[in-house]
């Protein structure tokens, strides 16, 4: 069972031992509402669940959710839901299961972790031991694979790569470090940078500045370059500080495809120099929409029983 938790919306489904899902069902994350009134639309997701034949058949449940979280505890406190705040939903959600028959261990992730998990077990980290998996879109998130197991760190936010510096002059950013991945690689700071540059272009998001930047534009270029310039530093320090082979990006921004992963791949040249850190590669995230479901299961079985899923083999 997995239920994935965003700013915009809360999905559930029933996950397969190959990954299928079934059931599939989601309910928009409310705004303008208290913590009751989210956990309201989980709690509707969970009674979709249950009207599935298969509901009794659910081994464990995944819980992937944004961010800040508190695996420690199983407590949230995500950025883009205002009305968490420490908020227990661990216990929450293992209350309503248990409230209808499902008596079942729970797990919480978050949502750079579970999209490693969903990664590593079908995706694109699928048989790297050692892998750096990264969500870039409106922020900038992570997760890693170290000898061929999620390493999450004592509350689950280990890999958050999105608020390590790479650049020690740099600006503020909204976590109170300066020179942030996330400040300089999201999609809000590719396209504010554009526009502080005078980019004028009809879509003001980073979508828009990546098809001005494939049609040539001199500052759209330049904003794609920082961002890759930002994502290389990153990838490469990851690289040399755990010894990483590859690392995968996903999110909004990654669909951008070469606009993005050509400067990454260009300045990764100048700053992964060492020998056993010289040939990891850059590569897209395979799973798509489904990864925050899938990641909720795979985190699930990988974090609760110990070995890493098995899947269908290449």
């Amino acid at each position: 069972m997995a239920i994935d938790i965003g700013g915009t919306k809360i999905a559930g489904a029933l996950v397969h031992p190959d990954g299928t899902l079934t059931a599939a069902t989601r309910r928009p994350t409310p705004r303008g509402t208290d913590a009751e009134g989210v956990m309201a639309a989980v709690t509707e997701v969970i009674a979709d669940l249950a009207e599935d034949p298969l509901w009794e058949r659910a081994v464990r449940c995944g819980i992937g959710s944004a961010g800040p979280v508190d695996t420690s505890l199983g407590t949230v406190s995500p950025v883009n839901i205002a009305a968490w705040r420490g908020f227990p939903v661990q216990a929450r959600v293992a209350a309503e299961l248990s409230a209808r028959g499902a008596r079942i261990p729970t797990v919480l992730a978050g949502d750079g972790v579970a999209m490693t998990a969903a990664e590593h077990w079908l995706g694109a980290a699928r048989g790297h031991d050692n892998a750096l998996c990264m969500v870039v879109s409106t922020g900038v998130g992570g997760g890693l694979i170290i000898g061929g197991r999620l390493h999450t760190g004592p509350t689950g936010n280990a890999g958050h790569i999105g608020h390590i510096s790479v650049a020690v002059d740099g600006d503020p950013c909204v976590c109170g470090g300066h020179g942030c991945v996330e400040s300089l690689a999201s999609g809000t700071a590719i396209a504010r940078w554009a526009r502080e540059r005078n980019w004028t272009g009809p879509d003001p998001t980073a979508a828009g500045v990546a098809a001005a930047a494939e049609a040539g534009d001199p500052v759209a270029l330049a904003a794609f370059d920082r961002a890759g310039r930002a994502l290389a530093a990153a990838i490469a320090a990851t690289a040399t500080l755990v010894e990483t082979d590859v690392a995968v990006i996903g999110g909004g921004v990654a669909a951008c495809g070469d606009t993005l992963f050509r400067p990454i791949r260009r300045h990764l040249a100048a700053y992964a120099t060492l020998s056993f850190a010289r040939g990891v590669k850059v590569v897209p995230a395979a799973l798509g929409t489904d990864a925050g479901l899938i990641g909720a299961a795979a985190a699930a079985m990988m974090l609760q029983a110990g070995p890493r899923p098995t899947g269908p083999t290449a």
